[in-house]
């Protein structure tokens, strides 16, 4: 007798191993059609998966949060078979999940076009339509390997070649199209009703350049049209709000070929990055924290030491100068050690905090590299605090109010936290890293916030919080992180002197509110739409004259606006003033001041805004404060 216990708690019992769909037949034809899979204690099966002893069960359904990962896993295969319906001699190599949607990698005699899409995309809704039964096999892993051979499949053989030879193979069939997979899929492809094919890419075999081009088919696919349809709204808002159309639009930065993952700030981009900067800085010295500066290029005997130069190499710059190896920093927590360990220590001085606005490089690779949200180069409000194991969970609790308050004057009010856990390989006992999980959980708590946790996404040598902002159109970005660190400030030789008269390695907490201030940058830009708020925005204001009469009028105004220190510039070219409105609207300048006879001789401005409101005349002095009041750090 198999007991199965569903999620009340209630229990069915049955003579022989009844499948995940023959538990849900016998609850009732509702849930039986609903049903896409199983989770047999916590793990996730097909529906067709016999029960053979007893167990937890849940029914997998649409309103399960798996369900969405299954629909796209199958509508990747679905995408397989189409195409090798459509070109018989395709090879197909990969399909995984991505975010929201799917990909396949296809080796053919020529690269797939936009043009194909269109077919493939029919074929699929046939194939879905046939309902056809989506079954699974076992195969030992030589035997698969001559199974996909003998098909032609000389990439699914390679990659089957790759597993160990004592694991069995799992294999899912439907109709005429079988393909290695892990698992679960739906049980029949009527199941697969709402998808889209979005794009052709090239990708490289295995992700090297030396390896054949394939061909990359992107996909979406969703539970309903309605989520389809809200999903693309969103990708045609994410494309109005690209920052690298807006920053060639308002004159922001640019990057070529010459220095691929490189910025080049022009003076407007280069005022907002300013504005941040000069606001994070004071943030920090409200904090407690002390600025440092530290060179870019260091030893190669400190990463070692570090743990960089066996776990980051790859992502690291080097070069060699007299004999000696160097790399070019990909971050900045090695030479505020260095820092920390000129001079010796009292428990009394701790936390020691520092902070730079420290200039880093990764070796990205160009094909992840986008606009400025993934770059080579890039500078991080940078921080490390040294301190005791008992001053963790204050320090913590101190950042994670410092962060939000930074974030909601950025104009982001939706945080998420997620705490990234102890990856593989990382350096450290898993005592320490017991120890270090545990004093973010304890911080977060005092927060009294509620945390999502990523097993196997810490940092080599601790594990985060990170803080993931929605943006205005529901897109989350991971910025700001604190990471407690047990393993790097013994490494390096850190102590300080305790109230017992010995010495001990301090802790190391690492973190960054904004990271990345390429990144974060790019992200305000597609946040605004270009359209900043008169505090960031790169010229606040434009003063514009009506004829010639009112040019000297408009150069003493702007010189007073900017004797104030606001960002005003004037416009007296020879054309009508509506042309110069609707520029300067185009642009997203915040104020745009008109002067005809009337303001001059009154020493005032009429006043608009770029959205299209009229504020009517003001004094120059009025407006200016005016200004100033939107400028006032809260």
């Amino acid at each position: 007798m198999i007991n199965v216990t569903l999620p009340d708690g209630s229990q069915k019992q049955f003579e022989h191993a009844p499948t995940v769909q023959d538990v849900a037949v016998s609850i009732g034809p509702g849930l039986a059609k609903a049903a896409l899979a199983g989770k047999v204690d916590g793990k996730l099966v097909d529906s067709s998966r016999p029960i053979e002893h007893d167990a937890r069960l849940e029914i997998v359904t649409e309103k399960s949060p798996e369900a969405l990962e299954i629909i796209r896993h199958s509508t990747a295969h679905l995408l397989a078979q189409a195409v090798q319906r459509l070109f018989p001699n395709a090879q197909v190599t990969i399909g995984p999940v991505i975010e929201n949607g799917f990909f396949y990698d296809f080796a053919f005699e020529r690269q797939f076009t936009t043009e194909d899409l269109a077919a493939i995309e029919a074929e699929m809704k046939k194939i879905a339509a046939a309902a056809l039964p989506v079954s699974r096999s076992v195969m030992a892993r030589d035997e698969a390997v001559k199974y996909f051979r003998a098909k032609g499949e000389e990439y699914k053989a390679q990659i089957i070649e790759s597993i160990p030879a004592n694991e069995e193979i799992s294999l899912y069939s439907q109709g005429e199209f079988t393909d290695l997979c892990r698992g679960p899929h739906v049980p029949n492809t009527s199941k697969l009703k709402t998808f889209k094919l979005m794009k052709v890419a090239g990708a490289y075999w295995r992700g090297n350049s030396d390896n054949a081009m394939l061909s990359r088919i992107y996909g979406t696919a969703w539970l309903n049209d309605k989520d389809l349809n809200a999903y693309l709204t969103l990708l045609e808002e994410a494309e109005k709000r690209d920052h690298r159309k807006i920053g060639k639009q308002l004159d922001l930065f640019h990057i070529q070929e010459e220095a691929p993952g490189l910025v080049f700030w022009h003076p407007k981009g280069w005022s907002i990055w300013q504005v941040v900067e000069q606001y994070m800085r004071q943030v920090y010295r409200d904090s407690g924290y002390q600025e440092v500066r530290c060179p870019q290029i260091l030893d190669k005997s400190l990463w070692e030491k570090t743990g960089h130069w066996a776990n980051y190499r790859d992502n690291m710059f080097t070069t060699s100068s007299e004999n000696r190896d160097y790399a070019l920093k990909p971050m900045n927590c090695p030479g505020h050690v260095q820092i920390y360990n000129h001079g010796l220590r009292s428990y009394r001085e701790l936390p020691i905090r520092y902070g730079e606005f420290g200039s880093c490089h990764r070796n990205e690779p160009s094909g992840a590299l986008h606009g400025l949200l993934r770059v080579r180069g890039f500078v991080q409000d940078d921080g490390h605090i040294f301190c005791t194991e008992g001053q963790i969970e204050a320090e913590v609790v101190a950042f994670h109010r410092q962060a939000m308050d930074v974030y909601a004057h950025f104009g982001f009010s939706d945080i998420g936290l997620k705490i990234a856990l102890r990856p593989d390989p990382r350096i450290g006992s898993d005592e320490v890293w017991d120890k270090s999980e545990e004093a973010l959980r304890s911080a977060l708590r005092a927060c009294g916030v509620e945390w999502q946790e990523l097993p196997g996404e810490g940092a080599f040598y601790g594990p985060k919080i990170e803080y993931h902002m929605k943006d205005s159109i529901g897109r989350a970005w991971q910025v700001g992180t604190m990471q407690v660190d047990f393993s790097m400030p013994g490494r390096l030789g850190a102590e300080y002197v305790g109230e017992d008269s010995a010495r001990h390695t301090p802790v190391m907490l690492h973190r960054a509110i904004v990271g990345s201030m390429e990144r974060f940058i790019g992200i305000l830009i597609e946040h605004h739409a270009g359209a900043f708020p008169a505090w960031l925005a790169p010229v606040q204001a434009v003063v514009m004259n009506i004829t010639g009469a009112q040019a000297d009028y408009v150069t003493e105004t702007v010189q007073t606006l900017v004797a104030q220190g606001l960002r005003v510039e004037g416009d007296l070219r020879n054309e009508k003033i509506g042309y110069k409105i609707r520029e300067h609207t185009l642009d997203k300048v915040p104020y745009l001041l008109v002067v005809g006879d009337r303001e001059k001789e009154a020493g005032a401005v009429a006043l608009r805004t770029r959205a299209g409101e009229d504020l009517g005349s003001m004094s120059i002095s009025a407006f200016a404060e005016r200004l100033k009041s939107e400028c006032v750090r809260p």
